[in-house]
């Protein structure tokens, strides 16, 4: 059925999704230019339904849409809030509006401003008797609208929710292209109300069910009924002079004192509203929850469950009157405020004693030396030129810069200053390093030239400083303002700002993407000091004891330990690049007795040995403590590598970016464990003030059980230290299933999504990841186990067990790299199949071959079993072999 008149209506039955009960035409009172008429407007109403129930509600949700929507846009949220009703849960009213020339609402010849159509959703609200609390939620344009009737009726508020939209454009700034496009002279008329290209264009933004679309599309079927779509676009605010700057700035300002719990939900593949939109929004609303929908776009409402997480966070935090996340009761001090992290840095800054040795940098033909004194100066240098240059406390600084002497002074001086530091390496690709950076909102990007080249060309935020002094016209073509040598020039003989308070945000630090996309995890200046003491105390680091760190988040901590620190000759961002005779020249030059490497890189340290000479053996001979963390290292590998360090401890501690110490073993401790019957990888017991306690897995895979210490339960590892994280950046709904059914235990925890068990002796034994888990007809399965049984057969090198059919039901399919390797993806021959199955307890529906496990850049270690599974459920089903 296609609407044609100008008139309100009821949508046409049949719209996927939307309940027609639930529509009605309610007419209002004109005000503002409409003074005077009644205007009749369509609405999607959840409370007649609920009174039909006598069920009373909590409040009253209204969601206004946006341009080119309508209500249908609040289909998931009406739809839940019902059930949710229903099933004695939190119960609110939605009324999802169609603004007037919008949807089926009433066409009329009035020009709508935002100004007035802020005033039209007041008539409506009072027409409707709706009683406070009132939530409001606006996507799009219907975020000013929404938050517009907020500031000003916020004596009936209880709280404000946004999706994708903006409350202010930058002066001077150009629209987003597609609005620049739609706002075009001659283009206006012709693309939004003459043709269905903007609606179409819109739509497109999300992979919509075609009956979706329609429904979307339905009340736009003519160019009369898509004068409000013109309208819209012809609103809007882009400069002073337009006719609702005022109305918009008015109402942005009045965000600021706006105190009720707030909520963003933003998809960041946008065209339309970018990161420094939300940036904005969150700069007006300090105490909002953000959560940023990886992969979702504009249309988020259509792409992502939205309304389950909108309806949860309202019962906790206006129905409970809960605090919301990040609030003073989550981040409540772990005990007396440590030392800041660089207190050994300014306490040996008369030392000429070396502090930092980059080998990978040449100086007359010798590695680079930088004393403490050196560094002390430069850090003080930069952190002045900063403060002048108008980087102030809590300003983020995005740091393209490879580990060495120049990251550390640049580090420790945006940490003196206050600036939360912002690291993600190459490692996660140009496409994962765009997203981590844009997602950040960095105010300034300090680079080497490729990193500022990406900057340009990717549209990276913030003002451009160069690691190195750069020629003018390459200056100018990135956009740099200054070299870090002007920036410590500017700086010297100023004096630095008051140092940050110790529960101040220090850094945003990108997880590797291994486990999907890369996350942002926040720490406090009082966390990464708790860090610091744990890895001295733990390791007995003292000013002589000397570290070489070919592990990149370790290679920073070195001043902090007040102690001497090296970076071999390598490619940081790609560990398969560290030789043996790099880490022995290292080594000698530092006189380390410590000694930090990935996996990656202990796997070619072990297979380029060879090329060791005497005197680096000798060397080796030196090291007391050797450690590989970041991913688990096989006995054999690890004690091929202590054969290099004879006389050296090694350990494999057990962490991850948000909390990089979390427990620790011995080659000796895992030799012991090693005669347990206990499956998985052991990594020891709790470091420091640390604990640990394991969630019971249920029969689909997820970790429902109450957090226990009880050795012999397997389930998700949840975990707890005063170095844990603050929380992740812009994620909010990640935080908050982090912390999910923890708050009954005392201080921080953390749930990692890692899978596993303690023993009788408390040690922390990893079974795989909470994604990787199989849930077969006779329980759940965790995969190294099996993988271990595998790699024990003769001709495996590495193996993964996934889960192949439904939940509840899978099978366990092996996929194997062998030796001699193979040179494509296949089913393992009979022989193959047939060993393997006895290699194991567990039943395999299959065994497959590849010419190479897909592993993460970063540690080329942790096998991607997500990709492996969907992988090979096609190879099984019968498809063309191809590599996983």
């Amino acid at each position: 059925m296609s609407v044609t008149g100008l008139s309100a209506t009821l949508p046409p039955a049949g719209l996927p999704g939307l309940d027609p009960s639930l529509s009605r035409l309610v007419d209002v009172d004109g005000t503002g230019m409409d003074a005077g008429r009644r205007r009749t407007w369509h609405v999607l109403d959840t409370g007649p339904a609920l009174a039909e129930r006598g069920i009373t509600p909590a409040g009253t949700i209204v969601a206004v849409h946006g341009n080119p929507t309508w209500s249908y846009l609040w289909r998931a949220l009406v739809g839940a809030s019902v059930a949710r009703a229903e099933s004695d849960g939190a119960a609110w009213r939605v009324v999802a509006v169609d603004q007037l020339e919008m949807g089926f609402s009433e066409r009329t010849e009035v020009r709508r401003t935002l100004a007035q159509r802020i005033a039209d959703l007041a008539g409506l609200v009072d027409a409707l008797g709706i009683r406070t609390p009132i939530v409001t939620i606006g996507h799009d344009w219907g975020g000013p609208v929404s938050l517009g009737w907020a500031v000003q009726h916020r004596e009936r508020l209880a709280a404000v929710i946004a999706l994708n939209t903006a409350v202010h454009h930058a002066e001077g700034a150009p629209l987003p292209f597609a609005l620049r496009v739609a706002t075009a002279r001659g283009m206006l008329a012709a693309g939004t109300t003459g043709t269905t290209a903007f609606l179409d264009t819109t739509l497109a933004l999300a992979d919509l069910d075609p009956a979706v679309r329609a429904a979307f599309r339905a009340p736009y079927a003519t160019a009369g009924r898509r004068r409000g779509i013109g309208g819209f676009v012809a609103d809007i605010p882009a400069t002073a002079a337009d006719e609702s700057t005022p109305a918009l700035r008015s109402m942005a300002e009045g965000l600021r004192t706006l105190d009720v719990p707030a909520l963003l939900l933003r998809g960041p593949k946008d065209p339309v509203f970018g990161e420094e939109h939300l940036d904005d929004l969150v700069a007006r609303l300090p105490h909002a929850d953000v959560h940023r929908f990886e992969g979702a776009g504009h249309l988020v409402a259509e792409e992502r469950p939205y309304a389950d997480a909108v309806l949860d966070w309202l019962a906790e935090n206006v129905v409970a009157g809960a605090a919301p996340a990040g609030s003073a009761a989550d981040d409540a001090p772990d005990g007396p405020a440590p030392a800041p992290l660089w207190e050994a840095l300014s306490a040996r800054r008369d030392d000429d004693d070396v502090a930092v040795i980059d080998m990978a940098t040449r100086v007359d033909g010798a590695p680079l030396r930088v004393s403490w004194r050196q560094l002390a100066t430069r850090v003080e240098e930069i952190a002045a030129g900063l403060d002048t240059l108008g980087v102030r406390a809590g300003d983020r600084v995005s740091l393209l810069v490879p580990p060495g002497p120049t990251l550390t002074a640049v580090l420790y001086a945006c940490l003196r200053i206050g600036a939360i530091v912002v690291v993600a390496d190459r490692g996660l690709g140009i496409r994962g390093l765009s997203r981590a950076v844009r997602g950040a909102v960095p105010d300034v990007v300090i680079g080497e030239v490729a990193g500022l080249a990406a900057a340009r060309t990717l549209g990276w935020p913030g003002r451009r400083i160069s690691a190195a002094s750069l020629p003018a016209a390459t200056g100018r073509a990135l956009g740099v303002e200054a070299s870090l040598a002007e920036v410590a020039r500017a700086g010297r003989g100023r004096a630095l700002p008051a140092p940050p308070p110790v529960d101040a945000d220090a850094a945003v630090l990108f997880t590797s993407g291994s486990t999907g996309p890369a996350k942002g995890v926040v720490y406090t200046h009082r966390q990464l000091s708790s860090l610091r003491d744990a890895l001295a105390a733990h390791f007995a680091v003292g000013p002589d004891t000397g570290l070489v760190t070919g592990f990149a988040p370790f290679a920073l901590l070195g001043p902090a330990l007040g102690t001497r620190s090296a970076t071999p000759d390598m490619d940081v961002s790609a560990p398969r690049t560290l030789t043996a005779a790099a880490v022995a020249a290292a080594v000698r030059a530092s006189d380390a007795r410590i000694v930090f490497l990935s996996p990656a890189a202990v796997r070619n340290v072990v297979a380029t040995a060879g090329a060791l000479t005497a005197a680096d053996r000798t060397a080796l001979e030196g090291v007391r403590t050797f450690l590989s963390t970041g991913a688990p290292v096989g006995t054999p590998l690890l004690r091929r590598a202590q054969e290099l360090m004879p006389n050296a401890t090694a350990h494999t501690p057990y962490g991850m970016t948000e909390c990089l110490l979390v427990a620790d073993v011995t080659l000796p401790g895992i030799q012991d464990a090693a005669a347990s019957d206990d499956r998985g990888v052991c990594v020891g017991t709790p470091i420091g003030q640390g604990g640990v306690r394991i969630s019971a897995l249920d029969s689909e895979g997820r970790a429902t059980g109450a957090p226990t210490t009880q050795a012999g339960i397997t389930g998700e590892v949840v975990i707890s230290a005063p170095h844990l994280k603050r929380g992740y950046f812009r994620l909010f709904l990640t935080d908050r299933e982090a912390r999910r059914d923890l708050d009954a235990f005392e201080g921080r925890w953390h749930r990692t999504g890692d899978v596993g068990h303690l023993d009788a002796d408390g040690r922390l034994w990893i079974e795989g990841r909470l994604p990787h888990v199989i849930t077969t007809a006779d329980g759940p399965v965790t995969p190294v186990g099996v993988e271990q049984d595998l790699e024990a057969v003769p001709g495996v090198v590495r193996a993964a067990a996934v889960g192949v059919g439904p939940v509840g039901r899978q099978v366990v399919v092996a996929v194997v790299e062998r030796e001699p390797g193979v040179r494509r993806a296949a089913v393992a021959s009979p022989g193959l199949t047939e060993v393997a199955r006895a290699a194991t307890a567990q039943t395999l529906a299959a065994v497959l071959v590849v010419p190479a496990l897909p592993t993460d850049i970063r540690h080329n270690s942790k096998i991607d079993r997500s990709r492996l599974a969907a992988w090979a459920e096609r190879m099984l089903a019968g498809e063309r072999p191809t590599a996983p």
